[in-house]
């Protein structure tokens, strides 16, 4: 039964909303109690050729719009997030399952990264570059690629499509968004509002359905000239490979798995607690996740206490109830892995210290859960697990704990606590991540870049570099003497 709260997720192409029923359609579940609360359409081939179509007739007028006409509809659509955060916060809770409390978060900070760029935009700079003849001038100029696709992910259904339109639309370009059947309500909200702001018919277009169906046709067509994705690894890789394969630019933010170094001069306590909060954020599911613990010989067991302490006093329920800290994994096979995981850990001689288990028989709950190991000889130690499990190791000097952290072909976040500043430099420079916070969470910010390096993927979203995956560079020489 369709929960009346909920959304009719429909297609938007241009300025209409569609979606015919099909065999196909797909049911969204809530993690919660696992009851159907909407369906999901299918889009055909038709329907993507006609999302090109009107991406690509705005973009030739979306383009010419000055920076601060772009920015003003985009504040508006900022203010829109705001006002209407508890509706958008109710709905990210029902189809992800995260506590309304990081919804209502996810919201403000999605209205806050709106904002940014909005700003931002207006500092597209292109320059000029000295000559070495006084009648040329040689001018450097920055202009939108055109119609871009964007494949977002359903951890953070609003957020993470957020920092791919507004950058591409401050930019001047115009998407086609793709986003998650598991959690659609967040980019639907996206669709809307910025209809509602003023953006013009076009600039962006809503699709969903089968998602290799929709990357291969959309960046094999000749009119889409960028694609950007969050997802794991393993896709990413195919969708580079098919972006390549048609000279198409792409942004690929992808999986981690995410090494902490805590050393021995760190309070044991604090450390485990901040840990604590930060790992079982949205159950876990997130892509920066703290996942291996690397934690110094000297306060390894007292680490782990605290840690275990902090893990068991979580309250664990629906994200609508009040005083829910952690909600559902977002869908049962969520669940499934976290077992497997878990499983082999114990066939492999890890101790599990806490949770291991799955709560109830209704709705996706996984307890939280702490495993210690030796070594990195279990597959938590490979395999990202992306939910509330902690897998906890002692690790000798910095030297080893730096091998062991960058042991995995993955470089997306990174941790360090430490009093001791030549050890946080010296840890900072040799991890190699994308990013990487000390003594506390200072990622994701709308200022600051974000992405990884290595198997996690390339380009920033966030900063300065935001918009770096959306521009082309163009030289201009020009003699401003008459030919002879």
């Amino acid at each position: 039964m369709e929960d009346v709260n909920y959304p009719h997720i429909r297609h938007l192409v241009g300025q209409d909303w569609v979606a015919s029923p099909t065999d196909g359609d797909r049911a969204v579940i809530n993690p919660a109690n696992g009851q159907e609360i909407g369906r999901i359409p299918q889009a055909a081939a038709e329907d993507l050729e006609d999302a090109v179509r009107s991406a690509e007739s705005a973009f030739a007028q979306w383009k010419q719009r000055s920076p601060t006409d772009r920015g003003a509809i985009l504040r508006r659509f900022a203010d829109l997030l705001r006002h209407n955060d508890a509706l958008i916060a109710r709905w990210i809770t029902l189809d992800e399952g995260k506590p309304l409390a990081e919804s209502l978060a996810e919201v403000r900070a999605s209205a806050d990264h709106v904002d940014w760029h909005a700003e931002e935009c207006r500092r597209i700079y292109g320059r000029i570059v000295p000559s070495r003849n006084a009648t040329v001038q040689q001018l450097v100029v920055r202009e939108p690629v055109g119609v871009c696709l964007a494949i977002t992910p359903w951890n953070f259904p609003l957020s993470q499509a957020v920092r791919k339109v507004a950058a591409a639309l401050a930019s001047g370009c115009t998407m086609i968004l793709k986003g998650p059947a598991e959690a659609p309500a967040g980019c639907l909200a996206i669709a809307r509002f910025l209809q509602e702001a003023g953006l013009p018919e076009g600039c962006l277009n809503l699709v969903w359905g089968n998602s290799a169906f929709i990357s291969s046709t959309l960046i094999a067509h000749p009119v889409v000239r960028k694609i950007t994705f969050t997802g794991s690894v393993e896709v990413g890789k195919h969708l580079a490979e098919l972006a390549g394969r048609h000279m198409k630019r792409a942004t690929m933010e992808l999986g981690g798995h995410a090494p902490v170094l805590v050393f021995d001069d760190a309070d044991a306590g604090a450390a485990a607690r901040a840990l604590a909060a930060n790992k079982l954020r949205n159950a876990g599911q997130v892509c920066i996740s703290p996942t291996r613990f690397f934690v110094q010989q000297g306060i390894h067991d007292r680490f782990l206490s605290e840690l275990v302490e902090a893990f068991e006093k979580v309250t664990v329920g629906d994200g609508l109830a009040d005083g829910t800290q952690m909600g559902p994994l977002c869908h049962a096979g969520r669940v499934t892995a976290m077992e497997n995981l878990v499983e082999d850990a114990r066939q492999n001689g890890a101790a599990v210290l806490t949770g291991g288990k799955r709560i109830g028989n209704i709705g996706s709950f996984y307890a939280p859960t702490i495993v210690d190991t030796p070594d990195d000889n279990i597959a938590l130690m490979r395999d990202e697990p992306f939910g509330p499990v902690a897998v906890v190791s002692p690790f000798r000097d910095i030297e080893d704990g730096l091998i062991r952290a960058n042991g995995l072909p993955f470089g997306l976040a990174s941790y360090i606590f430490t009093n001791s500043l030549e050890r946080a430099d010296r840890a900072a420079a040799g991890l190699q991540a994308g990013m990487v916070s000390i003594n506390h969470f200072g990622l994701a910010l709308p200022e600051t870049p974000f992405g990884g390096v290595r198997d996690s993927g390339y380009g920033s979203e966030g900063g300065t570099e935001t918009f770096d995956g959306y521009l082309s560079t163009k030289f201009i020489s020009r003699n401003s003497a008459p030919a002879r």
